[in-house]
């Protein structure tokens, strides 16, 4: 089992960005061969996938969701994934959780069996 720990997000305007981070309790192979994956939930809806970025740095995301304005990226040798969000539109405020699971990526929520607890994201019009 992987504990996930998310970190930066916060309030922010329209138009601006944020940095969120999520570092993983696994360390060395056995991160290295763990797929990441963020969702989101907004308040009344299903959680969305985001984007994934598996054991070989493949990433996949939900275009339609992030328009271009998301990045996944990881850093093994820290046990971290993060998700850069550029350009943030209001519809963009939800709780962020990230998700692990071995080797690959899935946009399915229920392939991943780790999550973290989340950090709330709100974007102000």
């Amino acid at each position: 089992q992987v504990q996930l720990v998310e970190s930066g997000g916060g309030w922010v305007q329209a138009g601006g960005s944020l940095r969120l981070s999520c570092t993983a309790s696994t360390s060395g192979k056995d991160f290295v061969d763990t797929a990441l994956g963020w969702f989101r939930q907004a308040p009344g809806k299903q959680r969305e996938f985001l984007a994934a970025i598996s054991w070989r740095d493949l990433t996949i995301y939900n275009e339609e969701a992030v328009e271009g304005r998301f990045t996944i990226s990881r850093t093994n040798a820290k046990s971290m994934v993060f998700l850069q969000m550029d350009r943030l539109k209001p519809e963009d405020t939800a709780v962020y959780y990230c998700a692990a699971r071995p080797w690959y990526s899935s946009r399915q929520s229920s392939d991943y069996a780790d999550w973290g607890q989340g950090t709330q994201v709100t974007v102000s019009a």
